[in-house]
């Protein structure tokens, strides 16, 4: 028997990457998925790549509209959620000094606005003694150049986290942090070659992580395995932020 087994996950942002190969490990456990992405051509290739136990409902986790029609479709097919990997995101650099409103307000609306109510939209449906995990990033406590509003983005979701187990208390609902370090995902590709040798300078074994690396603690959050784990910022970033 899997380690999720008869449950029911919700995780955004599913196309690609680290909550891609998420989705296709909590359907190996024996989850039922429903996944979410914006592109509705990723979105069939992402739910096709999994292959069983999942649907896919195309939307923005920063439009409301959109996450209404997710959780209506989680209703209508499901009943409830067990578990919920808030994955959605984005990072954009901007020194200060060039930072405009438009990057301020596109990396806030996804991260934070975009969280919060992902979370928040969630509860009417979400099973009591279930885990809650929010997609966070070493840079929350990290100061590389140009990037302090995504920083300070995810700082929120940080502070998100403690505040939710407290509400969430009465009905045993964990809620914690995943915060990757830098993962060898489709994202880093604009960024060239260079750009990952770079960042495996940062990582103590010399090579960026993979997204079945994030997927097995995402696994472990999710399951009965993390019971007495609630609050917590749990870096998988190969010690990148611990020296």
């Amino acid at each position: 028997m899997g380690k999720l087994e008869g449950k029911v996950a919700v995780i955004t942002a599913a196309t690609s990457g680290m909550a891609l190969a998420t989705a296709k490990l909590f359907v190996e456990e024996g989850a039922y998925v429903f996944i979410t992405g914006r592109r509705q051509d990723k979105l069939d290739e992402a739910v096709k790549a999994i292959g069983r136990n999942v649907t896919g409902v195309q939307g923005d986790a920063a439009n409301l509209a959109d996450l209404d029609r997710l959780y209506e479709t989680v209703k209508r097919e499901k009943g409830r959620i067990d578990v919920l990997f808030a994955s959605a995101g984005r990072g954009e650099f901007g020194k200060i000094g060039e930072i405009t409103e438009e990057h301020f307000d596109s990396t806030f609306d996804l991260n934070v606005r975009g969280t919060l109510f992902t979370v928040q939209k969630a509860l009417p449906l979400f099973s009591d003694g279930g885990s809650i995990f929010l997609n966070g990033s070493i840079a929350s406590i990290k100061g590389f150049p140009a990037f302090g509003v995504y920083s300070a983005s995810k700082a929120a979701v940080r502070s998100f986290a403690r505040t939710w187990l407290v509400d969430l208390k009465d009905r045993k609902i964990r809620v914690n942090i995943l915060s990757p370090g830098t993962i060898d995902t489709p994202i880093l590709d604009p960024l060239g070659p260079e750009a990952k040798e770079y960042f495996k300078t940062l990582v103590p074994r010399g090579e960026i992580g993979r997204p079945e690396e994030i997927a097995t603690v995402a696994l472990f959050l999710a399951s009965s395995d993390s019971s007495f784990v609630n609050g917590v910022e749990l870096f998988v970033d190969g010690g990148t932020a611990q020296i």
